[in-house]
């Protein structure tokens, strides 16, 4: 068991340290490694109980490389599935954006909906279920009221007529009954790869489903509303929709395509606070340049920056987590100290023996790391984290070796070597993102 009380399955327990040995956040189990970040936490645990009622919610998550961004998202959509909120998840990067006219914003739509979640299938791929659920609930119901089948899910799918893109949003669902009543699987997998947005010319889905459009640049955010409310219509409370570097956007080289995308962004923004959107969630994931940058970034919007500047009264330590930002800071040593804690309890919850380090141990590891790499073991402690984990792994492997006899030889340098490594070729936010696991 963890310190938590909770009991690891191997599964999440593995996942959990062959990420964190990689380097890379975990997708599963954060909960059991979390330390701090409570009032945050609580926030938004707010949002998702306000997508589950019908409402809307919009959240930019902004903090310095380091700072845990990817761990807190992750960690929020961990909690919204377990709330029985659909997910769905990306990075954006230079070939996904939210606005786009070569294909960019419908790619970054094929791999929200590749990545599509449910609490039963919390690791992706779900958008077929939950069709399949959607066309079951509507068996049960047509059979409780005695009406036909096609009726009920025709009054059902009427809802979604109603939105941009929603008539033939809702013939494709219909299709898909159609092949699931007759037997037709060419029909489901039509119908799902039109939900997936993966038809490129509307030639091919008119032959294939008998609809005149298509998931393109232009609609991919519609889209995202009408499958919000159609897992509403599924049973579920809503939809959470994540998008972590937003950072990539900062980055264009084009002024024209920055603004392009920031104009989605405040249409986004502007329909989650108004409550024009019907169970649907935004979390963004992007560093102070991204927001606070008046030449480059989301301030250089001017209807943006005034929609997502700060509370002037929220200063001298004050906070106000009501604010659509919410800031992240950096981990400092005793939340790193909590952190390696519950990494020891969860490594030994894999094995008969109990914890390979005492207390005193995690604090002349912590002594040593700071000895040999400075402050940098906490504000990014990828290799601290790395270090400690090889660590427990030999001292379970070796049960005749002490760690106070190992303990000098861990060498931090060959750890911060190796990171320098693994960054080239990938971006910034991929290197230094590892996360405190501050939350």
């Amino acid at each position: 068991m963890s310190k938590t009380g909770q009991r690891l399955r191997p599964r999440v327990r593995d996942a959990i340290l062959q990420s964190l040995r990689a380097g890379v956040v975990p997708r599963v189990g954060q909960q059991h490694i979390q330390v701090g970040r409570a009032a945050e936490v609580e926030a938004l645990i707010k949002d998702i109980e306000r997508i589950a009622d019908g409402g809307s919610a919009i959240r930019f998550i902004i903090g310095a490389y380091g700072s845990g961004k990817t761990f807190f998202l992750n960690l929020i959509r961990t909690i919204a599935l377990e709330k029985r909120l659909v997910t769905v998840s990306a990075d954006l990067a230079p070939d996904r954006r939210l606005h786009a006219s070569g294909g960019q914003a419908r790619s970054l739509y094929q791999e929200l909906t590749r990545n599509l979640a449910t609490r039963s299938r919390a690791e992706g791929g779900a958008l077929p279920n939950l069709v399949e659920r959607f066309v079951t609930t509507a068996l049960s119901e047509a059979r409780e009221t005695g009406k036909q089948p096609q009726a009920v899910i025709h009054d059902r799918l009427h809802r979604l007529s109603e939105l941009v893109a929603g008539y033939d949003f809702a013939e494709v669902i219909a299709a898909y009954w159609r092949g699931h009543d007759t037997g037709d699987d060419t029909l489901k997998s039509a119908a799902i790869r039109w939900l997936r947005g993966e038809f490129s010319t509307k030639t091919d889905a008119r032959t294939a489903l008998g609809v005149r459009t298509i998931v393109d640049d232009t609609t991919v955010y519609d889209h995202l509303k009408l499958l919000g409310l159609f897992s509403r219509l599924s049973g579920y409370g809503g939809l959470l929709v994540t998008l972590d570097e937003l950072v990539n956007l900062y980055k264009l080289s084009s002024g024209r395509a920055r603004k392009s995308n920031y104009e989605q962004i405040l249409r986004i923004l502007n329909d989650c606070l108004q409550g024009n959107a019907e169970g649907l969630g935004f979390l963004f994931g992007g560093t102070p340049d991204l927001l606070y940058d008046t030449r480059r970034g989301l301030y250089s919007y001017e209807a943006l920056q005034s929609r997502l500047s700060q509370n002037r009264f929220a200063a001298d330590g004050l906070v106000d987590h009501s604010s659509p930002v919410i800031s992240l800071e950096n981990l400092t040593p005793e939340d790193l100290y909590v952190l390696l804690g519950k990494l020891r309890d969860v490594h030994a919850s894999g094995h008969d023996h109990g914890p390979l380090i005492p207390e005193e141990g995690l604090q002349a590891f912590l002594n040593h790391c700071s000895q040999r790499i400075g402050d940098a073991y906490f504000r990014t402690p990828r290799s601290t984290i790395k270090a400690f984990i090889d660590l427990l792994e030999v001292l379970a492997q070796n049960p005749e070796t002490k760690w106070s006899d190992l303990l000098p030889n861990v060498q931090l340098e060959q750890y911060l070597g190796e990171e320098e490594g693994a960054g080239e070729g990938s971006s910034d936010e991929d290197d230094d993102e590892l996360a405190s696991f501050r939350l």
